[in-house]
């Protein structure tokens, strides 16, 4: 809890976001005294990938064996992926084995094997950096490419889910993203220029080609046998056929599935908790909100809880994501004394920006 007698008014933002900075490590120095096990980082974080990667196996396996039906394997699993992706995301900052990179990298891998939907976590670890320089300008390619800033229809709405549809969808947008994100890294030369640019095209190699390919495949080849007899026409498969759908079915349920639920559920709510177009530069106060409405709970579960605490991460960056949640109660408190938005609906209506219209001003958009 804050005890100092601030007056918000007469703070710039950049002394708020120091205020709420200090006081959200001050609390997670305060917990890891209380708890003096939770100083065993590296330890914690290997112990939440392999419980994470085992529950994954573990749920697939029991769905394979006829024990559990698809309706509970798949959420099952997309939860313990969401523990592996907010240690990704940790491991990106280097929260874990910052001196032994071959272990941090090692994890990284593993990370990536588990959701192969994502793309390649050694090519995100130069995204999200920049992303934490530059939320919410027109540079900030890691959150372009989740959908923020686009306006809301069916065609976001088929992107939020799908990383390669993102893409596919808005070609030209997305090279003109990625060309802002290159031009933002300042290239010492054109072959360096090349590099990034051919970096990002590969982004998903080999391992999320892969998966979208069978992915994909899996999708098309059910809409073709379920829309071929209402059509009238006799498709003559091949007698292998039947075996390679009941491969990819267990593929889709016990891999595919999970990971497009985990995706879908934190691209949507980090598109529209995140602020793009008309922030300023670096100002942490303008890049996030607080999102934690009661409705939006059975999202949240697929992503840790990501809407009501992942905006403490971009004032104190090196607090690991249990901690984040640990303290979320005092974070929210301070952040709310500093003006930082709760549950700004309007944003959905804004495309994400952060100013809001004449319509929407008179509004009640911080929920308190």
């Amino acid at each position: 809890m804050s005890k100092n007698k601030l007056n918000p008014q007469r703070m710039t933002d950049a002394q708020k976001a120091e205020h709420i900075r200090k006081v959200v490590l001050d609390a997670g120095v305060a917990l890891r005294a209380r708890h003096p096990w939770l100083r065993h980082q590296n330890a914690i974080g290997v112990t939440i990938l392999a419980v994470s990667l085992l529950g994954m196996v573990a749920s697939g396996w029991l769905y394979v064996e006829g024990v559990i039906p698809w309706w509970v394997c798949v959420p099952v699993t997309a939860i313990f992926a969401s523990f592996i992706h907010e240690l990704e995301h940790d491991l990106i900052h280097h929260m874990y084995f910052r001196d032994r990179p071959w272990a941090n990298n090692l994890m990284l891998l593993l990370g990536w094997l588990a959701r192969a939907s994502t793309v390649s976590p050694f090519v995100r670890r130069n995204l999200h950096l920049h992303h934490h320089k530059v939320s919410g300008t027109k540079s900030d390619l890691e959150e372009r490419g989740i959908t923020n800033g686009v306006p809301w229809g069916l065609r976001r709405l088929l992107m939020t889910g799908d990383n390669m549809l993102a893409v596919f969808l808005r070609p030209l947008e997305m090279r003109r993203a990625t060309a802002a994100y290159i031009k933002a890294q300042k290239p010492a030369s054109r072959a360096e220029a090349r590099r990034m640019a051919l970096e990002q095209f590969t982004a998903y190699m080999p391992i999320g080609q892969v998966y979208y390919i069978a992915f994909h495949g899996w999708v098309v080849l059910h809409a073709v046998q379920w829309a071929a007899p209402l059509l009238g026409v006799e498709i003559p498969w091949p007698q292998w056929m039947p075996h390679l759908m009941a491969g990819l079915d267990i593929f889709g349920v016990v891999y595919a599935l999970p990971c497009l639920l985990r995706t879908f559920c934190l691209h949507f709510i980090s598109s529209n908790m995140h602020y793009y177009g008309d922030v300023e530069a670096r100002n942490v106060m303008q890049q996030c909100q607080v999102l934690n409405p009661w409705w939006l709970l059975p999202m949240q579960l697929f992503c840790f809880n990501f809407g009501s605490t992942h905006a403490i991460h971009h004032f104190a960056v090196k607090e690991p994501f249990y901690i984040r949640q640990w303290n979320a109660g005092i974070a929210h408190q301070v952040m709310r004394e500093m003006g930082v938005r709760f549950n700004d609906f309007g944003t959905f209506r804004r495309a994400n920006r952060f100013s809001m219209t004449p319509s929407t001003s008179t509004e009640t958009v911080l929920a308190r």
